[in-house]
């Protein structure tokens, strides 16, 4: 709806950029902020975070934005979309908020903490026939791409097995993020929503007929009906192709390196695998393999990082309407919940 209350056209914005709200202005609202500006795709119109510091970084970026003290104060603006980036346990609830209104949408993942909360988004989304996609950036890498091609194609033959990581030494610096209520999980949630959505797009959304896994927590298990979360987890997803997914994620895992990231998959006539250079967050090759040859498919760089919320800002530019293709996020929320129970499952 625009400030009359009434629902805006699903078209184009008639020549003119988006005008677009950013709830969040934190490191990574930011980034996807100058990463959209810099497209050209959009006009950031307003800005809204209880910090007053992360609110004069973001005007560094964006000077003629208007900032506003509240969420319901950014609603009532003349906007088309918004983009939010803030604790996880407020994205679901913010989102339907902003989808009501008329506005399109870019949520940071995870876009729920459930799959009970990312379905009443979707189901938002489609009443409002309005925009919404979450920003699942790893899949925008040149190598995930060429990969998928590679896949999809039939060139390495029937994928049978793939086997996915991501450790970060780091982990979180927020303390909401060790509050299950707040984040929905530990690593998992966080990283290894990363892993399922690239498993699941490189190969098809196909069904999950199984799923193994196994949380802990400082080097001893846990369930998810505890109240910690999960700083390490592996699961083996048996697809109904019978493919066989391995996963692992982790925060502060010491392994003389800032992070470990691939995503590997094998088929009857060859291979194909994408990892990280040197321990970086950024920087990743993709390859090519046929028995014991190997052919680089693409090496840094890429500007990967910003291009999942240029993307939204281009479709937003050009249509509005509701998307289906945001009903994937739904299957990757089913799937982190299994991993989540713990327990082997076979599909009924």
């Amino acid at each position: 709806m625009n400030a009359t209350g009434t629902h805006k056209d699903r078209g184009p914005t008639h020549g003119r950029p988006p005008r677009v709200g950013f709830l969040g202005v934190g490191w990574i609202g930011r980034h996807r902020m100058q990463a959209m500006l810099e497209d050209g795709g959009v006009e950031a119109a307003a800005i809204c975070d209880p910090s007053p510091d992360m609110v004069r970084e973001a005007l560094k970026l964006a000077p003629e934005a208007t900032v506003v003290a509240s969420f319901a104060s950014l609603l009532n603006l003349a906007l088309d979309g918004v983009v939010i980036a803030t604790p996880s346990a407020l994205h679901a609830q913010q989102s339907i908020q902003a989808l009501q209104q008329g506005l399109a949408v870019f949520c940071q993942k995870p876009l729920g903490r459930s799959k009970c909360e990312v379905e009443t988004v979707v189901a938002a989304a489609r009443k409002a026939d309005r925009l919404l996609c979450v920003d699942l950036s790893y899949r925008h890498t040149a190598g995930m791409r060429l990969i998928r091609d590679l896949v999809r194609s039939g060139e390495i033959g029937r994928v049978f097995a793939a086997d996915l990581v991501f450790h970060n030494a780091y982990g979180p610096d927020k303390a909401w993020f060790f509050d299950r209520t707040l984040s929905g999980g530990g690593c998992v949630v966080d990283l290894g929503i990363h892993l399922v959505d690239l498993a699941l797009w490189t190969l098809g959304h196909v069904q999950a007929d199984a799923v193994d896994s196994k949380l802990l927590r400082q080097g001893r298990p846990i369930s998810s009906t505890d109240g910690e979360v999960e700083d390490f987890a592996t699961a083996v997803i048996t697809l109904s192709t019978g493919t066989v997914v391995r996963l692992i994620c982790s925060w502060h895992l010491q392994a003389g390196r800032d992070a470990i990231i691939s995503a590997s998959f094998y088929g009857t006539k060859g291979g194909a695998a994408l990892h990280n250079v040197n321990g970086s967050f950024y920087d990743f090759v993709a390859e090519h393999y046929r028995g014991t040859q190997t052919t680089v498919l693409c090496s840094p760089p890429d500007q990967w990082a910003g291009r999942c919320a240029v993307d939204w800002a281009r479709r937003l530019a050009a249509n509005r309407a509701y998307d289906s293709q945001c009903e994937e996020l739904i299957e990757v929320s089913a799937l982190l919940d299994r991993i989540y129970r713990g327990t082997l499952e076979h599909r009924q």
